[in-house]
């Protein structure tokens, strides 16, 4: 399958490009940030204080350097149900929702934390590179539509001259976003970008919306805030509250180990380096855990931040630290700036961002991979788009495992032939397991073969219970055949799983040392016959 992506150079990068690239991330850290909490039922500064909060920690302890970290959307769609359920707990204007979501944090950082203690990140390498498409396909999908929301305001579409200027606006920055870098390649172009069409809308008065007239359009006053503070959620440390939390901390756990997880994969492929998967799953716990104690509103990997991140110069985790800082200088000292800078121009990196998620390779490969791979590529896309990523992801390694056990199922044969004794010698080929068993049965013609069988495994693997139980059936229909069978050229494993079995009729092994096995049951039948030879 051709790769995805163009590969960005895998150098570490420099302190200055970390730097720029940082800076660029802010800017879009800030939109996104805010429209998620919007999502979520919760205020813009605990948004913004979540991705601050999220960047830091994982640019510091996680094991993908590059990789941002902030409030996504696919934890904020659960999040919503959270909050609106939580605050119908509470007393009227308690705003107990968000109590609830600050402990459902603390829970999700200690499942993710245990994650990565019992080293699961690597199941990430059972997601199959159709699954991998189809995510990153689907999620390309998910934030260009995310990013047409900015057309609107107050929820109607935006009309006449105002969605003239948006438009272009938009598109100078993707022009000036795609230029640069062709005039000078270690350019930070994002930053240029932000910055260039800032001041042309600041300069001139073009009358367009801005960070903050979204922030207001959206029920919100401002970014301006004061440091993040320590404070325990103040909910009923009750058992009630525990089952309430846990199947909302279970599936925010999952959907930001998977979301990071994949990013982190498509980030090392991006760069032809090598994340650590259980040391990301750490730091996005303990990312949560600190989100859940300082009221922001935790969050996982951003794949269209991390890939502005990537193909802006960031390699370092100083580029994140710096996006991170960068995000709370504004917040702090400057947002009055920051309020001033067009939506146009951030909308117009994150279309950007677009065009290099998606693998536009999908379509050349449609007529060159299997038909079987194409359907999962399509589903995982589909559901990553109508539901969310994790249900996408799981349905994708689900659909891809039945069909990898249907192909295998019907890989199962046998070799026939009898030797100058009459012995008739069954050499099977292909994995037997559940899947295969009824197929492996058919090989057999048990009431016309002689009265010794030799079923020779070399070629062949015992690979679960349903194997074992279908030997038994076999052994057992030769010997009330008043036949005798021999099984040759059991692995250890296949020896180790037999030894399991309720009845297995006579096992046989060749003289190689490698091959041997011990039935106590049997072993007076063993010495009481003569083994056919070679």
């Amino acid at each position: 399958m051709e790769s995805n992506h163009t590969m960005v150079p895998s150098s570490q990068g420099s302190i200055q490009a970390d730097i720029f690239s940082g800076l660029t991330v802010a800017l879009a850290l800030v939109p996104e940030a805010v429209a998620f909490s919007f999502v979520a039922g919760v205020s813009p500064i605990v948004g913004l204080y979540g991705a601050f909060m999220m960047c830091l920690i994982t640019s510091i302890l996680g094991g993908r350097p590059g990789m941002i970290s902030g409030a996504t959307g696919a934890m904020a769609v659960v999040m919503v149900h959270l909050v609106a359920e939580g605050n119908a707990l509470g007393a009227p204007g308690a705003n107990a929702g968000l109590q609830y979501l600050f402990v459902t944090l603390l829970l999700v950082g200690v499942l993710q934390g245990l994650a990565g203690a019992f080293r699961l990140g690597k199941l990430i390498r059972m997601v199959p590179r159709s699954v991998m498409m189809g995510f990153v396909n689907g999620l390309a999908i998910v934030i260009f539509l995310s990013q047409l929301k900015m057309f609107k305001v107050g929820g109607s579409l935006l009309q006449g001259d105002a969605m003239l200027i948006m438009c272009g606006l938009v598109a100078l920055t993707m022009g000036i976003l795609l230029i640069v870098p062709r005039i000078c390649s270690k350019a930070p172009g994002a930053l240029i970008a932000i910055i260039a069409v800032s001041l042309l809308v600041i300069c001139t008065g073009i009358d367009t919306q801005t960070v903050l007239s979204f922030i207001q359009s959206n029920g919100g006053n401002g970014i301006k805030a004061g440091l993040p503070t320590f404070a325990i959620p103040q909910v009923p440390f009750t058992l009630e509250t525990l089952l309430f939390i846990a199947p909302y901390a279970c599936i925010l756990a999952a959907i930001g180990l998977i979301e990071s997880l994949m990013t982190l994969n498509l980030i090392d492929e991006l760069t032809d380096t090598h994340g650590r998967g259980n040391k990301e799953c750490v730091a996005q716990g303990v990312a949560n855990i600190v989100n859940g104690l300082f009221g922001g509103m935790g969050g996982c990997a951003m794949i269209g931040q991390s890939i502005i991140n990537i193909t802006s110069g960031g390699r370092g985790r100083l580029s994140g630290i710096t996006a991170a800082l960068a995000l709370l200088f504004f917040i702090l000292c400057t947002s009055q700036y920051i309020e001033m800078v067009p939506i146009a121009a951030l909308v117009g990196v994150m279309f950007i961002v677009v065009i290099k998620t998606f693998a536009w390779s999908t379509f050349k490969i449609m007529n060159k991979v299997p038909k079987w791979d194409v359907v999962v590529i399509l589903t995982v896309t589909f559901l990553t788009v109508k539901y969310d990523l994790a249900i996408a992801v799981l349905c994708g390694v689900v659909i891809s495992a039945l069909i990898f056990a249907w192909e295998n199922a019907l890989r199962i044969r046998a070799r026939k032939f009898v030797d100058e004794r009459g012995f008739k010698h069954y050499q099977i080929y292909g994995p037997l397991f559940f899947g295969s068993t009824s197929l492996f049965m058919s090989k057999f013609d048990i009431k016309n073969d002689p009265d010794t069988v030799v079923i020779d495994f070399e070629e062949s693997r015992i690979m679960d219970q349903s194997a074992i139980e279908i030997i038994n059936k076999l052994a057992d229909r030769y010997r009330r055949s008043g036949k005798t069978v021999y099984f040759w050229h059991l692995s250890k494993d296949c020896v180790r799983l037999i030894e399991k079995a309720e009845e297995i009729c006579v096992v046989n092994v060749l003289e190689d040392p490698d091959y041997f096995v011990a039935i106590d049951k049997y072993h007076e039948h063993q010495k009481s016959i003569t083994a056919p030879s070679i």
